[in-house]
């Protein structure tokens, strides 16, 4: 499971001795996995409630772990209202990154799913914040998505019980790390493809390859990506990998394709 927010709050020392603050998070929206740390000091109560707070209400109350200390800083003027604002869902965006924000120096880090969402992130965190504040991005785009799914699937393939639609443990497994890949691709649509080798009726396996894609799209609805992403097409036999002359071609061909739809 992929931690994509990360950090700490703590002290910094100036000429004041200012807040500095950054937190960590870890999974998109529906994904449970690793939790969410704030740590460090802020200036008083009122500053740790507003910083808990807005970290659950877009994670979850029971992932966040509260390791702050209260006391010993003096923020800017304006601080608690500004981070609290430049707290919101958009972070979610982000995986394997880190938030720090060093009384009105900002920093921002991590992998987002193209260049129009790395741009926005930044830009409604500046707007959240005021111009006293910088910030400083070095946010990147992560891999091709369709690349991506590709490249799990080049290795492995989604497996399911001879002649049915029921998953194998192994393909469960499988499944559960598409999932965590399509949950970093922003709002892209998925087509889950289903495909058999060339034995037996054509109508048949066009029917079973559909039933496979239809329960693949099952399993991922229930790991928490939305239906209205996942469409179904059962291929049957109509597109071949390999020869199905033999056993090694026909098991290539009985797979469990995605492809993301722009």
């Amino acid at each position: 499971m992929n931690t994509f927010l990360q950090g700490r709050l703590a002290l910094a020392t100036c000429a004041l001795l200012m807040a500095q603050a950054a937190v960590a998070a870890a999974d998109p929206p529906g994904e449970t996995g690793s939790a969410v740390v704030a740590s460090g000091t802020v200036p008083d109560e009122a500053a740790r409630a507003a910083i808990l707070g807005k970290l659950r209400s877009i994670y979850g109350h029971q992932r966040v772990i509260d390791r702050l200390e209260v006391g010993g800083v003096i923020p800017p003027p304006g601080w608690t209202d500004r981070i609290s604002a430049a707290l919101d869902d958009t972070l979610r965006q982000v995986r394997d990154g880190r938030l720090e924000i060093d009384g009105t120096r900002v920093a921002i880090s991590g992998t987002v799913a193209n260049e129009a969402q790395r741009q926005a992130l930044v830009s409604d965190i500046a707007t959240a914040l005021s111009p006293a504040y910088t910030v400083r991005s070095t946010l990147r785009v992560g891999n091709n998505a369709q690349a991506s799914l590709d490249e799990v699937l080049a290795r492995r393939i989604v497996e399911f019980r001879s002649g049915s639609a029921t998953l194998t443990p192994q393909g469960v497994e499988l499944l559960d790390e598409l999932a965590g890949i399509i949950r970093t691709l922003d709002a892209s649509r998925i087509q889950i493809i289903g495909h058999t080798d060339s034995s037996g009726e054509r109508l048949a396996n066009v029917a079973l390859s559909l039933a496979r894609a239809d329960a693949v799209r099952t399993y991922l609805i229930r790991q928490g990506i939305a239906a209205e992403r996942l469409g179904t097409l059962g291929a049957g036999p109509d597109r071949p990998l390999a020869d199905n002359a033999t056993e090694a071609g026909r098991a290539r061909n009985r797979r469990i394709e995605l492809r993301v739809v722009h």
